[in-house]
């Protein structure tokens, strides 16, 4: 089962290094190193996360911390950056951040065959809207927020995410309706820690939240749709009951 889904894995980052090929064809050369930096990092951090999860899921609890207090760390640096101000705001959002965390610490301790189920569903979502986006994204999202997410890579990552659920269906198996909306509040939720990740840039003013990651903004920015997608997994069976 393990071998087969990992193959599955490979072949979508096959598919995708093909779409990479076609996105950077044209551009110019340090934009298309940069972009294939981030491509070889996602490769390099699935692998990680996806062996830490079927090896021994322990590891990917200890991942897991890692990523939250790397996380709070490049949260309090932005808020430190702008001196703290908006004292409201500033509670507020480290409230959000460690209630999602919680959830996600949560998330890390369920069944590791539910923990890997969610993690590619997110994943695929994930990296499939971007390239999805860069393919064929013509409208904008929110523009003043995100400029690079669409409704064409959303769309596009949505789908890959759903197609994806009925192929990995014997890791969670549950009534249709439940696979199905359990992965709808994934992508809604890893959507939406997307989306609040490019806010807090925005908003504050910064392009990225560390260098800790090649190619990606830091661990805020790789990781949102996971902090976010992971916590819904965990209050979607604290509201069904199992």
């Amino acid at each position: 089962m393990i071998l087969t889904i990992y193959i599955f894995i490979l072949s979508y980052f096959l598919l995708g290094a093909v779409g990479f090929f076609f996105i950077n064809r044209k551009k110019e050369k340090a934009v298309a190193r940069k972009s294939w930096t981030k491509f070889i990092s996602y490769f390099i951090i699935i692998h990680i996360l996806f062996f830490s999860i079927t090896i021994n899921p322990v590891f990917f609890q200890v991942l897991v911390g890692i990523i939250l207090l790397a996380g709070a760390f490049e949260l309090l640096l932005l808020f430190k950056r702008a001196g703290f101000e908006h004292s409201g705001f500033v509670f507020v959002s480290m409230l959000i951040y460690t209630v999602l965390g919680t959830g996600l610490w949560l998330f890390g301790a369920m069944d590791n065959k539910l923990v890997l189920f969610a993690f590619l569903i997110l994943s695929i979502f994930d990296a499939f809207s971007q390239i999805s986006g860069q393919l064929w994204g013509k409208t904008k999202i929110a523009p003043e927020i995100s400029p690079n997410k669409t409704i064409g890579g959303t769309v596009g990552g949505a789908l890959f995410a759903f197609a994806s659920g009925f192929f990995l269906h014997g890791l969670y198996d549950n009534k249709w309706y439940v696979v199905a909306g359990l992965t709808l509040g994934i992508i809604v939720f890893a959507f939406l820690g997307d989306i609040a990740a490019s806010l807090y840039k925005r908003k504050f003013g910064v392009k990225d939240y560390s260098n800790l990651i090649p190619g990606h903004g830091g661990f805020l920015d790789r990781f949102d749709s996971l902090i976010s997608g992971g916590a819904w997994v965990t209050f979607f069976f604290l509201m069904i009951g199992s």
